[in-house]
């Protein structure tokens, strides 16, 4: 009952130049990334009120030579319905999806996705998230399917898809020696449903 959540919140997104003017002058074209890395699962991303973050997030993005001009574009959004990884109900939630999914790949043959380093990472952050993405997307097919069983069976369904996902992550090594923060320790929110973004704006950089 406690992961409604309709306040306000402000976001960054790091990005190409061009992407964000297109969101300011077009804000309904926006974009979902669908990789099968993602971390928290499909949708639309921000760093929650994090905006060094993703300017840095874009800069890296620019010395690999994805983007030719890195920007950061200002999100205002709600969680609403959210499957928040801060929140023990849902980490609890997650773990049994997961077992859930692994038995079915099994009787379906399919190999197991997993969690991979990128090369050169020093910290080995595994970056390349496939299982995180697989599971978390399972997680959404089964709520999916059993609110669509309910409505069918009832003519309603007291279950809600979720809005948002949002999680935690520890990256990046040590801010110090002997910490126990990292200096890429952030709060990133995967936006599933684009009507919880409310506006865009360029933010002070």
């Amino acid at each position: 009952m406690y992961n409604f959540r309709h306040n306000l919140q402000i976001g960054f997104h790091g990005c190409d130049e061009s992407v964000r003017d297109i969101l300011i002058s077009l804000p309904h074209q926006v974009k979902k990334s669908q990789k099968p890395y993602d971390w928290l699962g499909n949708g639309f991303y921000v760093w929650e009120n994090n905006l060094l973050r993703a300017k840095r997030w874009a800069e890296d993005k620019f010395k690999r030579n994805e983007i030719e001009k890195p920007s950061v574009i200002g999100v205002i959004y709600t969680l609403s319905n959210c499957l928040d990884f801060t929140d023990s109900v849902f980490i609890d939630s997650i773990e049994q999806h997961f077992y859930q999914m692994r038995r079915d790949f099994i009787d379906l043959k399919i190999e197991l996705p997993i969690n991979e380093q990128v090369q050169n990472d020093l910290h080995q952050d595994k970056l390349i998230r496939r299982l995180d993405c697989s599971v978390i997307e399972y997680y959404h097919f089964k709520i999916a399917s059993e609110s669509h069983f309910q409505r069918i069976s009832t003519g309603f369904s007291s279950i809600g898809n979720f809005d948002t996902v949002r999680g935690i992550f520890t990256e990046g090594g040590p801010a110090f020696p002997g910490a126990g923060f990292h200096k890429k320790n952030h709060i990133q929110v995967c936006i599933r449903n684009l009507d919880m973004i409310k506006g865009f704006f360029i933010p002070k950089v």
